[in-house]
């Protein structure tokens, strides 16, 4: 029996426990022992990296992939990809999707995670066809939550339909880490009936739940799991790559690494775990069991982002009236899965709720936009008191959204000028246009004093 590692230190396991601090010089010293180590991929991008490269590191994000990618001759490259939304929180006109995209995989991505946070599957179709035409692999998702809606029978036709698009594999995301090892277990049976595609699960440690639900997937015929090398896991992050390999091989699981390498990546990274737990940056916080995610469905990484925006206006001891209020904004939006942008917009609109003491009293323009249609098709019915609140006459949008948006690239070309370098700097640009424009000035500034430093030596 075969079970397929993929690493998450690079992506997932940074950026849930110290939100994607961590500099390519950092770790660009163990990819190649990392490449010898025989997982089946790296998750090493997407997801909140290409924003906190610009935003907070001043690098090049696809500088970053095409590093990785030279040390990695054996092993498969992996990011998440957020479909419409690419890895930004808006929608994106299908031009700048597709470019992207098959930008993705020509600097060296192989394997392209795509999901949508609302499960509507019309909102990761571009994404999935310009995967397949540049070449990569895509695998289709489905992002898992509980509630009165979401059941077996709607989890398995998300999975027939992302057969039907040309994945060719399919993602259970368990973003919260509130999949329990039985719903695990049914669902990951029902999946390998239903589709013939490798079926991979994604969950986390936050409440505890986490490895034994990996050991049921196993049992029910899981392909892959995601797995964090040891002082990067648990808490909000995966279970422990050491661990489950460990646990699995003794079931008579292959899972294709080799042990000592396994344990020289993890001690490449333990100074590295132990130079940002003393600069504050992760914090010890997010290490431990969190089972409330279990009673308000809130991911660890959301619990913290309350945590961090309550301390920030002296409004800490709101935060139990808030995590209250958090699943009934969810319920009053159709129960979006609380997954990126949708967990940041029900978690700031349930704070807002609560500071005003009144409902709905200013409701934000991405709430807002939901509501209208432009993130897609709310899984369950909206609240129509706040319809009729938001849109008054208006009606909302039914078809996809992205259909109605104009190409980008050209305008955004203009608009950067010389500043941009290639159409890379473009996309970087369109996704992330302030902290892209800061980060290209930055280099601009750097390259001139790199200059003027030169000339000083020549005379």
């Amino acid at each position: 029996m075969k079970m397929k590692i993929t690493e998450t230190v690079l992506r997932d396991a940074e950026q849930s426990l110290m939100a994607t601090r961590m500099p390519t010089s950092d770790f660009e010293g163990i990819l190649d022992r990392m490449d010898q180590a025989g997982y089946h991929s790296i998750e090493c991008w997407g997801g909140a990296t290409f924003d906190a490269c610009l935003r907070y590191l001043h690098e090049d994000p696809w500088e970053r992939l095409r590093i990785i990618k030279k040390h990695m001759k054996n092993t498969k490259l992996q990011m998440l990809l957020r479909g419409q939304n690419l890895l930004g929180y808006r929608h994106y006109s299908d031009d700048t999707v597709r470019r992207f995209v098959r930008a993705s995989v020509e600097n060296g991505m192989d394997i392209v995670r795509i999901f949508d946070a609302l499960n509507d599957l019309r909102n990761i179709q571009t994404a999935v066809e310009a995967c397949l035409e540049a070449g990569g692999h895509a695998q289709g998702t489905i992002c898992y939550t509980i509630s009165p809606i979401h059941n077996l029978e709607m989890y398995v036709g998300l999975a027939k339909e992302i057969e039907r698009m040309g994945c060719q594999s399919l993602c259970v995301k368990d973003m919260a880490g509130i999949m329990s090892p039985k719903e695990c277990f049914d669902l990951v049976t029902a999946l390998k009936q239903a589709v013939s595609l490798p079926v991979f699960v994604h969950t986390h440690a936050t409440t505890g739940l986490g490895p034994m639900t990996y050991l049921k997937a196993a049992e029910a015929g899981a392909d892959g799991i995601d797995t964090a090398t040891a002082c990067f896991s648990g808490g909000t992050s995966q279970p422990t790559t050491e661990a489950m390999v460990y646990t699995l091989s003794q079931m008579g699981y292959d899972c294709g690494v080799d042990s000592k390498i396994l344990k020289e990546v993890n001690d490449y990274f333990e100074p590295i775990q132990k130079k940002f737990l003393e600069n504050g940056t992760f914090d010890p916080y997010v290490l431990s069991t969190k089972t409330d995610a279990l009673v308000y469905q809130i991911p660890g990484g959301m619990l913290s982002n309350l945590v961090a925006q309550l301390k920030a206006q002296n409004a800490i001891d709101k935060l139990e009236a808030v995590l209250e209020e958090t699943p009934r904004v969810r319920a009053d939006l159709g129960y979006p899965p609380l997954v990126t942008p949708m967990s940041q917009m029900v978690g700031v609109q349930a704070t807002v709720n609560v500071l005003l003491g009144e409902r709905y009293k200013n409701i934000g323009k991405e709430i807002k936009a939901y509501i209208h249609g432009e993130y897609g098709k709310a899984p369950g019915e909206i609240n129509p008191e706040l319809i009729r609140k938001v849109l008054g006459d208006q009606p909302m949008v039914t078809g996809r959204y992205a259909e109605t948006l104009e190409p980008e690239f050209s305008a955004a070309k203009a608009a950067l000028g010389d500043l941009a370098e290639s159409d890379l700097d473009v996309l970087s640009y369109i996704v992330f246009p302030q902290p892209a424009e800061q980060y290209f000035e930055e280099r601009e500034r750097r390259r001139a004093l790199v200059t003027s430093y030169t000339i000083e030596e020549v005379r």
